[in-house]
């Protein structure tokens, strides 16, 4: 993938408008980070260049000033709401990023869960936590959020409401993903630091949308599609618009929450220091696109993939309907279909002349490279070693793996381990790939070309089982597949 993001430029520029914002504001800033702090795949895939430790990097400078505080909503806890580059739960990624933060020297204060009406697995999490030593609070769900706004501002609102306790003036208040109420943690703080004397203050560390690029810009399109389940939509500020007479982009969450937002600032200063949800967010990122057709063609792939992910969620039963409907507008907005991803095309060939279960992968030169169920491998198994012996140069009619270390593999499965399916998963191969590197020189090769199948595109015919699934996101190939069994 073409770069199209300058990186360094995007960390100076936001460190600096980041320390702006915070000596605008007295004894503490709540600061909401907006997508992922540690590790930002969606912002790397659609702005090429971007890298996913950005505001880690930029939040490290800033350490012996700053807590963290991770939110995540009840409801997410109850469902088993999954993060997909990881496979994990939600709350097993709360464990995941503190445990993450501290090697790095960063202080986390507390998790808190959001939208609490009584879950009996958001209860379970929270005994979890206490058994680690770990501080946490509960922010209930609250009627009529977030148009009452009298409501919202009262005792019977923000005021039922656990107080955070935190210590140092900057207070991040984070995520495992979208959805986890990380703006009515800030909002609920403020409201009580009011009450105790503590003049603090509130802004996003924002990445997308991204205000100054169009509404219907494929990067913004793709924010949208990362969000489908949520239903957020993109807009246009309206307050924005009658303030300044600019046009900025914004989502409709923001838009809804800023007559709170305004509300509580009036409440506590006499004035609101916004003017719109805009100003709220310190974002960069649209100043920093050097290259807008790379970024453009990256946003475009990455609404397909996210299309991809939730027809097979559909067809798993995780799904949702509404969200599939979602994503088939936001492919015709950006223009493009599933043909407009190259290796859908190479592996649906692949299996049409077979008639087999087939794979595709898009190598760094753009040739695709394919792979087919056979008596031996699965479809991605096969696509993989293709693949690696494409890159490290060798010839394909050679063995990299010896039988050797293939027989006792397919023994274990079928004689000791009960399976009625003799072919061999990706992790399998790769094992006995590692085990015939000891003696064969082009094993070797195929083996030590595996840092360069990151971030290439692959598409099966068939849902994978998950063994699979698993190594290829542990190898952040970039996976999709047709919505069949």
């Amino acid at each position: 993938m073409k770069n199209g993001f300058d990186n360094d430029k995007y960390l100076k520029m936001q460190s600096e408008h980041i320390r702006e914002r915070i000596a605008k504001f007295g004894d503490k800033l709540y600061l909401e980070f907006g997508g992922k702090l540690f590790d930002d795949y969606h912002a790397s895939r659609v702005l090429p260049g971007f890298m996913p430790d950005s505001k880690m990097q930029m939040l490290l400078t800033m350490k012996e000033d700053a807590e963290i505080v991770i939110a995540i909503s009840a409801g997410a806890i109850a469902s088993g709401k999954m993060r997909g580059d990881y496979g994990i739960t939600y709350d097993q990624d709360v464990l995941r990023l503190m445990d993450i933060f501290q090697k790095l020297g960063l202080y986390v204060g507390s998790v808190c869960i959001t939208q609490y009406t009584g879950e009996a697995a958001a209860d379970r999490f929270r005994e979890k936590l206490k058994g680690l030593g770990i501080k946490s609070y509960i922010l209930r769900r609250i009627e009529e959020y977030p148009d009452n706004v009298e409501h919202i501002i009262s005792d019977e609102g923000f005021g039922k409401n656990d107080y955070i306790e935190t210590s140092r003036p900057l207070v991040v208040i984070t995520a495992p993903g979208p959805g986890s109420g990380k703006m009515a943690t800030c909002l609920s703080q403020l409201y009580h630091e009011n009450k105790r004397g503590v003049r603090a203050g509130y802004a996003k560390f924002e990445t997308f949308p991204i205000w100054n690029l169009p509404l219907k810009h494929p990067v913004n399109l793709a924010y949208e599609a990362a969000t489908a389940d949520l239903a957020d939509i993109n807009i246009i500020d309206p307050f924005h618009l009658e303030a300044y007479g600019e046009t900025t982009v914004n989502y409709n969450r923001d838009v809804e929450i800023f007559p709170v937002l305004r509300g509580i600032f009036e409440e506590i200063y006499g004035e609101c220091p916004y003017q719109s949800p805009t100003d709220m967010g310190v974002n960069m990122a649209g100043n920093c696109i050097f290259d807008d057709e790379a970024v453009c063609e990256a946003a475009r792939q990455e609404i397909i993939r996210r299309y991809y992910d939730e027809v097979c969620k559909l067809k798993a039963g995780t799904g949702s309907r509404s969200a599939v409907k979602k994503l088939e507008s936001l492919l015709k907005q950006a223009g493009v279909t599933v043909s407009d991803r190259s290796v859908v095309k190479g592996a649906l060939v692949r299996e049409e002349a077979t008639g087999k279960p087939a794979a595709a992968i898009e190598l760094p030169d753009g040739m695709i490279m394919t792979g087919k169920t056979s008596e031996l491998l699965g479809a991605p198994a096969a696509t993989l070693l293709n693949a690696l012996k494409e890159i490290a140069g060798v010839d394909h009619k050679k063995h990299v793996i010896s039988p050797e270390a293939l027989a006792p593999i397919t023994r274990l499965r079928t004689k000791f381990l009960g399976s009625s399916d003799p072919t061999l998963h990706c992790d399998e191969v790769l094992t006995a790939l590692s085990i015939s590197s000891a003696e064969s020189e082009d094993a070797k090769a195929a083996l030590e070309a595996l840092p360069q199948l990151r971030d290439l595109e692959m598409h099966s015919t068939r849902i994978l089982p998950a063994s699979d699934a698993d190594i290829l996101r542990r190898l952040h190939i970039r996976l999709t597949c047709e919505p069949q069994s």
